[in-house]
């Protein structure tokens, strides 16, 4: 499961970056930690409930990529809406559903899924558990 969740890390850090070539100057990066940037929030575009929202770089400048992480609670959810650009979700833990321009369908550890501009969408776990997800997007 860590593998995975390596491979797809790197994965994600490529596309956001362009896979362009990498310095060996490494005095040039962020390092964050969970701990360092959770916070409670209710679920986004009025999902309701309790959630922990993690914004890694949020304060980055120049950072063209959001990359977040969101622990959903058993009675929250993020709520359906349109989207305007792709965004990536990824579960790390835990069950639940997604909601995909009127469809729904069970999610689970290792799942992937882009939704494009245009789609809407929304997601919840399912009442016996926490859902961990992973979500990328380019800001705006």
């Amino acid at each position: 499961m860590k593998n995975k969740v390596f491979i797809l890390l790197t994965l994600l850090i490529a596309i956001a970056f362009g896979a362009k070539g990498q310095s060996n100057d490494t005095s040039k990066y962020i390092l964050q930690n969970d701990i360092e940037v959770a916070k409670k929030e209710p679920g986004t575009h009025k999902g309701g409930g309790e959630t922990i929202g993690y914004n890694f770089f949020g304060d980055a400048k120049n950072l063209k990529t959001a990359f977040r992480k969101r622990i959903l609670k058993p009675g929250s959810s993020i709520g359906y809406h349109l989207h305007k650009e792709d965004e990536i979700y990824y579960v790390i833990s835990g069950n639940g559903t997604m909601q995909m321009n009127g469809k729904t369908f069970p999610i689970k550890p290792g799942d992937a899924i882009l939704t494009r501009p245009g789609s809407s969408h929304g997601i919840k776990p399912n009442d016996d558990n926490d859902l961990t997800i992973l979500i990328v997007y380019e800001k705006k």
